[in-house]
């Protein structure tokens, strides 16, 4: 995807608007994350399911967002990237009503997979747009804005759970966010580049392998998301029934968890400037297998929260750097973020299952041995990021890297 033919060249203020549009773009996303999980809960019991059942209906967003990513890159072909990011995060908001409306298992999984399919052609949308503004700058971003996104994530959940302690219906109070961060979505898709394909540009195919170099970058990223997931589910978990821990201090490590990736994203960019993708990364894989060793081997709750904070400091840039790194990797940027995604996705999804699975044929204990061996997979994979380093600029066009200059570090 190249500039509109009209505007050759973005001056440096617009971009970095287009910045501060992009992050604002991601905060939305993240608000409504935030907003759907804490009313799960009502959801389950408006709808009459069981536990089983909502395990089943809650691998439905999984299930769209990795077959419709790969349509998100036809879409801001067709559209351009700004009108493109405008329709699927609008669409994405609004899909927010949807599960607390279901009435039953069968409505439940159809609307969750609405849900999840507008949500990863959102996400590749963005995505997409970030990294482009990301070129312009010639510094990082990518994990601030991930950042951003833990953010608007937080406080989604933070809205919600009020909505929840004062009984609100769940159906009153998603129409009402989703309104709220409709407006607040297309208000800041203004502020994002608007690029464009050249006219006798072929639009890329519907549905499509991802090309070799996502796949390899993706691996890497699997290793951080199962990682991730893993924590965010079993830490309290782990705590209760491993450590021996009260009931607060276990949920509290899942929110200590999550807040610590915020921060870590929020501050990656600055490390990802000064040391490059590649040192930051493996540099996190070593935090990350430092941290389930110490889960692993903890004698105590204290320990073993240590762990999971070091995990999370070591994972936290990990999704964002692959991102950029996809983006820069081909010449279908949306193709290879997609295919990044599809594969994170698909990580975040069978990583609790296979933590509890494990755990129940074995140990906690051996299923963040497991963790810890793919946190070890980050030292070893972060060298394929060097593809993606940033592209030195020029005017805010982005041009090709000096010879001989390094390509990750």
């Amino acid at each position: 995807m190249t500039q509109d033919s009209a505007v050759p060249v973005f001056g440096a203020g617009r971009v970095r608007r287009a910045r501060y549009a992009v992050a604002a773009v991601f905060a939305v996303h993240g608000a409504v994350t935030g907003s759907f999980a804490t009313r799960v809960p009502w959801i389950q019991d408006h709808a009459s399911v069981s536990a089983g059942q909502l395990g089943l209906a809650l691998a439905f967003p999984a299930i769209g967002a990795s077959l419709a990513m790969p349509l998100a890159g036809g879409v801001s072909h067709r559209f351009g990237a700004r009108a493109a990011l405008r329709g699927l995060l609008a669409l994405w908001t609004l899909a927010l009503v949807l599960p607390a409306l279901a009435p039953n298992l069968l409505t439940l999984c159809a609307a969750l997979f609405v849900y999840g399919a507008t949500a990863g052609m959102s996400d590749v949308a963005m995505n997409a747009l970030g990294v482009e503004v990301e070129n312009r700058l010639d510094k990082s971003i990518m994990s601030g804005l991930h950042g951003m996104w833990s953010m608007g994530a937080l406080i989604g959940s933070a809205a919600g759970t009020v909505a929840a302690h004062i009984g609100a219906d769940a159906r009153l109070h998603h129409t009402l966010a989703a309104l709220v961060l409709t407006a607040l979505g297309l208000a800041a898709c203004q502020g994002v580049l608007d690029l464009h394909s050249e006219p006798d540009e072929e639009p890329p195919p519907r549905f499509t392998l991802p090309p070799k170099s996502a796949l390899v970058i993706g691996a890497v990223g699997f290793c951080a998301v199962f990682a991730e997931g893993a924590s965010l589910d079993w830490s309290a978990v782990y705590l209760r029934d491993v450590m021996g821990s009260s009931a607060g201090l276990a949920a509290a490590s899942t929110t200590a968890f999550a807040l610590t990736m915020a921060v870590a994203r929020i501050a990656g960019d600055r490390i990802v400037d000064r040391f490059g993708a590649v040192r930051t990364v493996r540099t996190g894989g070593f935090l990350a297998t430092a941290g389930g060793l110490l889960v692993v081997l903890a004698s105590g709750p204290a320990l073993a929260l240590c762990g999971f904070g070091l995990i999370g400091l070591g994972v936290a840039v990990v999704v964002p750097l692959a991102f950029a790194a996809a983006g820069r990797s081909g010449t279908n940027p949306s193709r290879a973020i997609a295919g990044v995604a599809t594969i994170t996705y698909t990580s975040g999804l069978i990583a609790p299952s296979a933590i509890g699975s494990l755990a129940e044929a074995t140990s906690l204990i051996v299923s963040f041995g497991l963790v810890t061996v793919l946190a070890s997979g980050l030292v070893l994979g972060a060298g394929v990021l060097k593809a993606g380093d940033r592209k030195v600029t020029q005017g805010g066009v982005p041009q090709p890297a000096p010879a001989g200059s390094p390509a990750g570090d």
